[in-house]
């Protein structure tokens, strides 16, 4: 395959926050490396791992990985941050460790962002792949519809809101390019937690700016057994309280926004729902008062809600019994 002359290209910062997933993490940094679009850095930022994977960055002998790790464990969000704030590129491209990009990715995704300067983020569909990185075709095409990206036609979308917040279509952890200097990396409120990419999608849906995206499968997300939506028992529960949390700062902001005011009854009824399941996850997790505290605020807050209502009926009874009914 023939590597693209960059002399003349403009800097791609790829930025590959990571913990404690040294395999994949090789893979994600091949990934990168041998984009047919050359003129990248690669900042790898890892959030203290048990094991440093600086051996294993360094094994590839290229210069333009720039590695960084933190000396504490510092959270999901501040690792992926930080690696957002060290980027020095006109551009910018998240690419989660567990994750991966065709050689074309960049090649394909950074022209469109320089023909119109009045765009933000580029993206592309994407392959689901599970843990040994095959394939999943079923996957593949369920996520293409569930997201409605098998709807969307190639080429530059200036309202967007639909089409990133209620859809949900862009997958900006790893398969999306972000113009740099648009969004401030130092505002991202840590509140905001596991829904940084649906936070950041809002921003570039509120900047007054455009996208263009790209049909064409460009990337490889891997679906597997650690992430939030595969972990079980206690991690699962902790992870449900997490998610829930940051869901609720979330759709708060989002139905705060008038720029996004149309979308205030979608939003609402998100955040109402984000209540419920927090305090299920407070009941999984022992904490029945709390939990029966939210149910009420959120059945005074909407019209009755029988998931709501069934939620704060078990709040009253012995965990030992409802264990199995919450476990969905």
């Amino acid at each position: 395959m023939s590597i693209t002359d960059h002399s003349s290209q403009p800097l791609v910062s790829v930025i590959i926050p990571t913990y404690n997933r040294p395999e994949y993490l090789k893979q994600a940094i091949y990934s990168a490396v041998t984009q047919t679009y050359q003129n990248i850095e690669i900042i790898v930022s890892d959030n203290c791992s048990p094991e440093s994977p600086q051996s294993l960055v360094e094994s590839f002998a290229d210069p333009r990985i720039r590695f960084w790790q933190h000396p504490e464990n510092v959270g999901m969000l501040k690792n992926q941050m930080n690696a957002f704030q060290m980027a020095n590129g006109k551009y910018v491209a998240s690419l989660h460790d567990d994750d991966m990009w065709t050689p074309q990715f960049l090649a394909q995704l950074i022209p469109q962002l320089e023909q119109d300067s009045n765009l933000i983020i580029a993206f592309s569909d994407q392959y689901i792949i599970d843990s040994q990185g095959k394939i999943d075709n079923i996957k593949t095409e369920e996520f293409s519809r569930v997201y409605k990206r098998d709807q969307l036609s190639s080429g530059v979308y200036w309202d967007f809101q639909k089409i990133g917040l209620i859809d949900k279509s862009i997958p900006t952890a790893s398969a999306c390019v972000i113009r740099n200097g648009l969004i401030d990396w130092d505002s991202i409120p840590l509140e905001v937690g596991g829904m940084w990419d649906l936070y950041i999608t809002y921003l570039c849906c509120v900047s007054g700016y455009g996208l263009y995206y790209e049909p064409e499968k460009l990337t490889y997300y891997r679906n597997h057994e650690q992430t939030d939506t595969n972990l079980s028992g206690s991690r699962n529960i902790k992870a449900k309280i997490r998610n829930a949390k940051s869901a609720i700062f979330c759709y708060q902001i989002f139905m705060d926004d008038p720029k996004i005011k149309n979308l205030q009854p979608h939003f609402r009824k998100l955040w109402l729902e984000a209540h419920t399941t927090l305090g299920i996850g407070l009941m999984r997790d022992q904490q029945n008062m709390d939990a029966r505290s939210l149910f009420w605020q959120t059945l005074q807050e909407q019209k009755f809600n029988l998931r709501t209502f069934i939620a704060l009926i078990l709040s009253f009874i012995p965990a030992k019994f409802t264990n199995k009914l919450l476990g969905a």
